[in-house]
């Protein structure tokens, strides 16, 4: 046994190790992925495919008119500083944006709008579909009114930029104007006449400079500078008059401060000597005023050599009190002892006395200071007032001055830059080729469209195939039990179309009976005796197939010449008696009640070949039932007559019959149905039956279809699943 044992947890590591069935290739997966919801991407692509159709045939014939341009650079101006052309660079990038701009602009638009006198058809708001309610856009005997003709205008601007896409040509000074409408004589005219009015606005922009302004800038620069020239020379009379000495001001990053005197600086640092000599007196004042007795102020309490005196009486006075406990003071020692405290204590009282007369001194030196310096500063203050008296008029002729050089040096520099950028180039835009009347639409396409929806339903078909194949927890694959949940698989069985589970184990040539016989020769593998002599088959919830499973167990070992009995152990829900269509009058809950007759309880199985104890009548509480020891005693007094018990076990999920049952037979065979179960509730089902102590043997994948699994590698029977009948 325990040979067998280790061989279980051989295959049990390597299912978990992923060493017995290899991962696909990423490829491959991502096939399987696709073939698996093939029906779902094909669906998806044939809607996204119709509704494109669909789409294309509702939408608007739209013809779209091209006319192609060339924009030049600006080169000619009346100077030319360096002599030569300048080489195309960020300059010329900036000038072609902003010509790519203008031709976009909303009044290029509204210009055009006008000249084609759109602004006043009701027509073209009709074809581009404007509803407005605005009085603007209201009819009178079939025309608009006058009074909003801006209104329409603005809006008629804003529908032709909508439709209308400037394309520059890469690396070239080639621009193309497609203006894309309903009607190909109207697309046309508008890009002929979008490239003729933007001619005519750059044209008009270049005249918009008119010739006075140079002479203008002439007059009034000379008005300046004899403005300037008079008001400096007021400054600096008045200033020679006065005596009013100013220092000039610093410069930071290229700004120069105003002007300051003499006396300012001076009132500045004697203000500053004030502050310090105020501050110096309040400090020494403080001290001075928190002198007190006995030498308690904070500067006798850190003079060092007080602290030494007072150490050294501290350590006198112990020795006094040490003798005083042994003699009285009349003893010499005790005397001596005594004089030194009393010298003491005067050194003491001169040291205090210094200090005190120390702080006294310094209080009055810096009153003093404090003082002197006062009477300063008020001094330079009168004199500072009367400056100020003496400098208001000086002041006003500063600021003429200095808002004369302003407006001198703006003026100038104005007229220099006119002078540099004057003259007035030729035209740089040239048409070369006009816009003629499309003969034919430019959409819709009904082939873009269809490649675009193919292209959306594909994409879209995909991540659903992907999303489903996330959220889906069905095992799809055999190769899911080892590699997910790590229990050894026994088989995989075919999905049964039509007929009886029984009949198709009677035929000895049907794919079930291949599978079961495969299930069978992996159980030889999971004990040292072979397959063990009790076995229960239990599943995850109802109708996955584990009564089935049971059957077919039940029959292969009898083929195999054993002695078999099959019990139907669901005792809430029993099937066995349907499948070999006989009575469950009595049977198991009969022996579990008390009865100890078991050859009454045994059918025969007919043509199957082996004994069947079917769930006998149902009773109130199953489970009570299979808490005592009646179970046990069943199965070791079968196991004397037969030589496999297998038992039909109600599901794991919600009962805890599969775990009692699970516990008086050397191990359960756990059934699970292909794309049905999912693998989180199966592993909570794994996890009640490994608490309760339950030695699994394997799995059996039940209801399996490959085609809807779609790997590779092959679980296939031959003559196939076609030959079965109705679902297991």
């Amino acid at each position: 046994m325990r040979k067998a044992t280790d061989v279980l947890h051989v295959v049990e590591n390597r299912a978990s190790d992923g060493h017995d069935t290899p991962r696909l290739p990423l490829l491959r997966q991502y096939l399987r992925i696709a073939l698996r919801w093939r029906y779902v991407v094909g669906g998806i692509v044939a809607g996204c495919l119709l509704l494109g159709i669909i789409i294309t045939f509702m939408m608007t014939r739209q013809y779209t008119a091209t006319t192609t341009v060339e924009i030049s650079r600006e080169s000619n101006n009346i100077v030319a500083i360096q002599g030569v052309e300048r080489e195309a660079g960020l300059a010329d990038q900036e000038f072609y944006q902003t010509q790519y701009g203008l031709l976009r602009s909303q009044s290029l638009a509204e210009r055009v709008a006008g000249q084609l006198r759109l602004v006043d058809d009701p027509t073209f708001f009709t074809q581009f579909h404007v509803k407005s309610k605005a009085p603007a856009f209201e009819l009178i005997n079939g025309h608009y009114s006058p009074t909003g003709r801006q209104v329409r205008l603005r809006v008629a601007g804003e529908v032709l930029l909508d439709h209308v896409d400037i394309a520059p040509t890469r690396l070239s000074r080639l621009v193309e104007i497609r203006v894309t409408t309903p009607s190909p004589e109207l697309s046309a005219k508008i890009a002929n006449a979008w490239t003729a009015s933007f001619i005519q606005a750059s044209l008009e922009r270049r005249y918009q400079a008119t010739s006075y302004a140079r002479n203008f800038l002439e007059n009034r620069i000379e008005t300046l500078r004899v403005r300037l020239e008079s008001s400096e020379r007021k400054l600096v009379a008045y200033a020679s008059a006065q005596k009013i000495i100013n220092l000039p001001g610093s410069t930071e990053q290229g700004r120069s401060s105003n002007d300051r005197s003499i006396l300012t600086d001076d009132l500045t640092s004697l203000n500053t000597a004030l502050a310090s000599a105020t501050a110096d007196r309040i400090a020494a004042q403080a001290r001075y005023e928190k002198r007190g007795a006995s030498g308690t102020s904070a500067e006798a309490l850190r003079n060092v050599a007080i602290n030494n005196l007072r150490q050294r009486r501290a350590e006198l006075a112990a020795e006094y009190k040490r003798l005083m406990l042994q003699f009285q003071p009349e003893y010499p020692a005790a005397q001596a002892v005594a004089a030194q405290i009393s010298q003491l204590d005067q050194s003491i009282a001169r040291e205090e006395a210094r200090v005190t007369g120390s702080l006294d001194a310094d209080y009055r030196q810096s009153l003093d200071r404090e003082q002197r310096l006062k009477a300063r500063v008020e001094a330079l203050k009168q004199g500072f007032l009367d400056l100020r008296r003496r400098s208001i008029q000086y002041n006003i002729f500063q600021r003429e001055v200095d808002t004369n050089r302003q407006l001198y040096d703006g003026l100038l520099q104005r007229y220099k830059e006119i002078g540099v950028a004057g003259g007035v180039g030729v035209n740089n835009v040239a048409i070369v080729d006009p816009a003629d009347v499309p003969d034919r639409p430019s959409s819709p396409r009904l082939a873009l469209n269809l490649a675009l929806a193919l292209i959306l339903g594909c994409g879209l078909g995909v991540l659903s195939a992907l999303a489903l194949e996330q959220i889906d927890e069905a095992i799809v694959d055999p190769a899911d039990i080892q590699n997910e949940l790590g229990v050894p698989l026994l088989g995989s069985v075919p999905k049964l179309r039509e007929g009886e589970p029984k009949d198709a184990l009677l035929d000895r040539k049907s794919a079930l009976v291949d599978a079961y016989m495969a299930v069978q020769t992996n159980l030889q593998f999971t004990s040292e005796a072979g397959v063990p002599r009790s076995i229960a088959v239990t599943s995850t919830r109802p109708a996955e197939g584990k009564s089935t499973t049971a059957l077919a167990l039940a029959t292969t070992l009898a083929r195999a010449h054993k002695r078999v009995i099959l019990i139907d152990g669901d005792m809430r829900s029993p099937s066995i008696h349907h499948l070999i269509g006989v009575s469950h009058d009595h049977g198991l809950s009969n022996f579990l009640s008390g009865q100890d007759d078991i050859q009454s309880l045994l059918v025969d199985g007919g043509a199957l070949g082996f004994a069947v104890m079917t769930a006998g009548p149902i009773p109130p509480n199953a489970a009570e039932l299979l808490t005592g020891d009646r179970l046990k005693l069943l199965i070791e007094r079968l196991l004397e007559e037969f030589d496999h018990v297998v038992i039909d076990s109600p599901p794991v999920m919600g009962l805890a019959d599969a775990a009692l049952i699970g516990s008086h037979v050397q191990g359960i065979v756990y059934a699970v149905e292909a794309h049905g179960t999912r693998t989180s509730v199966v592993k909570i089902a794994l996890s009640r039956l490994v608490s309760s102590r339950v030695r699994l043997l394997g799995m059996v994948v039940t209801k399996f279809e490959s085609k809807k699994a779609s790997y590779g590698y092959g679980y296939d029977y031959g003559y196939g699943y076609g030959r079965a009948g109705q679902d297991v």
